[in-house]
């Protein structure tokens, strides 16, 4: 019975302890779900090593995106889910963004890109708005110590005619005191539609023909890529089974997981 016990005990150290150590790592909390999590990514990476053989698999397997865009989608819902309000879920994603956000430049991940405000947010309640705007000007008061700390290059993308002026001018500080900072780069998107982003780049080009700078038959995707603002590639990681209040380490960590398999599977670059 003793050895029984044992061996019962010895087993559940040998997952337990590894689970300990990656749940304090990534900063998530010890729970089933995630301890099946980490199980699951640790026998499918054995499983990709086994079937690829030692040819420079293991490099390619590890790799990571250099630039993950990320939509703040969800905070609404989570809040109604919970009996709270729209701004308490508001708050909720703020939070939950920023903890990811540096743990994402601490994962090497160069440049994080965030979809925060999109040009059809201004048709929700006028109290929702001025809510979400006086969050996000907190937020750069807040964090623009640690980012400049950092190294990280703040950029902002969007229209900027419907910005709060007191938010315009926190942005143009943050954009001027970071604008030489080279190796991490936040891209932060208020008031964007890819409607605007296409007829901004159609202006900018149409402008540049004006002035003889270059021909219209010269115009081609390449071009017009250049002109947009989201002129980067940057890569998806899909979460469908959580709102965003709720992303935290284990999820990312199992949405990276994804990503590299596809990239083992498919050879695509990142």
């Amino acid at each position: 019975m003793l050895s029984l016990l044992s061996i019962v005990l010895t087993f559940l150290s040998l997952i337990i302890m590894p689970c300990l150590f990656v749940s304090w790592r990534l900063r998530v909390p010890l729970s089933i779900t995630n301890i099946r999590r980490f199980i699951k990514t640790a026998a499918s990476q054995c499983n990709d090593k086994e079937e690829s053989g030692t040819t420079g698999e293991k490099e390619k397997g590890g790799r990571l995106p250099k630039h993950v865009a990320i939509i703040l989608d969800g905070n609404r819902r989570w809040a109604e889910k919970r009996g709270l309000g729209p701004s308490q879920g508001q708050e909720a994603g703020a939070r939950t963004v920023m903890e990811n956000v540096k743990d994402y430049f601490s994962m090497g991940i160069n440049t994080v890109s965030l979809f925060a405000f999109s040009t059809e947010n201004w048709g929700r309640p006028g109290d929702e708005v001025k809510y979400i705007m006086d969050m996000f000007e907190k937020i750069v008061k807040s964090e623009m110590p640690n980012l400049r700390r950092y190294g990280v290059k703040v950029s902002v993308i969007g229209k900027r005619t419907n910005i709060p002026e007191s938010l315009l001018h926190l942005i143009g500080e943050a954009e001027e005191a970071t604008k030489n900072n080279k190796e991490k780069q936040l891209i932060v998107a208020l008031d964007y539609s890819g409607k605007f982003d296409i007829l901004q780049a159609c202006k900018s080009l149409a402008e540049k023909a004006k002035n003889g700078l270059i021909n219209v038959e010269d115009i081609d995707e390449n071009l017009m890529d250049k002109e947009l603002m989201t002129s980067c590639t940057y890569t998806e990681l899909y979460f469908p089974s959580v709102l965003w209040p709720d992303f935290g380490g284990a999820e990312y960590f199992e949405a990276l997981d994804w990503y590299q398999k596809r990239q083992r599977r498919f050879g695509l670059r990142v």
